[in-house]
């Protein structure tokens, strides 16, 4: 039975978000610097480590906050709120530690044994790479693009297909855990948006990784996994790559409140250069206002109750069923694309000045827009794969 620490990781969760709080402004003054750099600012990495938000769903054990999995959704979305780029990183680099908590314990020992502050980058773009098994583990090839802040990380969690030795049987989805030695960084990372993530692209030239520096998709769609033995709470119960787009989604949603809340400061402020009239007096702009503000707390509730619902499940041990999952999946790219709809309107109703680039409106748009680019958040995808599975047939996402 799991000790109730709901009392102890509240605490922790106010402390971060305090914290957030008082480092937001020197966020948003050095959000010029971090786009001009493509990645973080050696200062704000800094901050970061000393914060603790890189570990706040890493094992407890190992000085990490083991917070619920809701946490990432809450904590991204106040650092978005000053720089979604910043948001971005620590939502990808903390869901690490989250990730590598369901790791065989080898592959922890590796990792956190060394140095438990390891930052760990990623790629779940499974056809980027190839794999084929041999003795004690796999040989893998491939280039992975899209490695978010993989500058300052020392791993890789790269996602590769294996061909299945059996002829008419599916290939095997799996994540092998890569040293910085073992693979080479190109700096691809030249964006419109997200642009100081330094989401540069990683290529692995037929490096062997042992079997227990791997893990298999199917291990982590939902209850024990290989990390049980050694974290046993719900957190690393959860199904990683139903809940996926919960890991970014945040990052969506404080972009977009900063949006709002900025709109409506400077519109509070500003008279129409023709007429002459207060822009707080248009019902136009009231209308704009009430329409993006509802856009985003209605994203907010099904963020947050989708994680919360998700931690329940998995301290009950209940294993989602499949169209839940799709249902997950499908819920969290309608609610970044709420985001989207409230930046776009936004964007639309500021005319002209929007344009300048020392508004901070111009990057919201840019971010917003990078941000629904992902994979995890194309509705399209999303929906069509939930509608098969409420019609009965097959699902199409084999990470599921």
């Amino acid at each position: 039975m799991e000790t109730d620490t709901s009392g102890d990781k509240h605490k922790r969760t106010v402390l971060a978000l305090r914290s957030i709080e008082l480092y937001s402004a020197a966020l948003s003054a050095a959000a010029d610097q971090t786009e001009e750099m493509r990645r973080l600012p050696q200062e704000t990495e800094t901050w970061l480590h000393e914060a603790g938000l890189f570990k706040i769903l890493q094992p407890e054990r190992l000085g990490g906050f083991e917070l619920d999995y809701v946490a990432l959704v809450d904590i991204c979305e106040a650092l978005a709120r000053a720089d979604a780029s910043v948001a971005w990183n620590v939502a990808n680099l903390s869901s690490h530690h989250w990730m590598l908590g369901m790791f065989p314990p080898a592959a922890q020992s590796a990792v956190w044994d060394n140095n438990p502050d390891a930052l760990i980058a990623s790629s779940f773009i499974f056809p980027a790479g190839k794999a084929s098994p041999e003795e004690g583990g796999y040989r893998l090839t491939g280039r992975w693009p899209f490695c978010s802040g993989v500058d300052p990380s020392s791993w890789n969690m790269l996602g590769a297909v294996v061909a299945s030795q059996v002829d008419g049987d599916p290939p095997e989805y799996r994540i092998f855990l890569v040293p910085r030695h073992h693979y080479e960084i190109q700096d691809t990372w030249f964006a419109t948006g997200l642009k100081g993530t330094g989401s540069k692209d990683v290529e692995v030239k037929d490096v062997f990784v042992s079997q227990d520096m791997t893990l298999g998709v199917g291990e982590i769609s939902g209850g024990a996994t290989p990390g049980s033995q050694t974290n046993g709470s719900a957190l690393y119960r959860l199904p990683v790559f139903a809940l996926f787009p919960f890991v970014l989604s945040g990052c969506a949603l404080g972009n977009a409140q900063a949006c709002l809340d900025d709109f409506v400061q400077w519109t509070g402020q500003r008279a129409s250069k023709y007429s002459g009239t207060q822009l707080s007096q248009l019902q136009s702009v009231r209308i704009h206002i009430a329409a993006a503000g509802a856009r985003i707390d209605a994203a907010r509730r099904i963020m947050r109750g989708i994680c919360i619902e998700a931690m329940q499940d998995a301290q009950n041990n209940h294993v989602p069923d499949l169209l839940t999952k799709t249902r997950y999946r499908r819920d969290g790219a309608f609610a970044v694309g709420l985001c989207t709809e409230a930046v776009d309107g936004l964007f639309s109703a500021s005319g002209a000045g929007a344009l300048y680039t020392g508004r901070r409106l111009q990057r919201q748009f840019r971010d917003a827009h990078a941000i629904n680019a992902h994979i995890a958040f194309n509705f399209d995808a999303a929906g069509s794969n939930n509608g098969s599975v409420e019609l009965g047939l097959a699902s199409d996402n084999p990470t599921l």
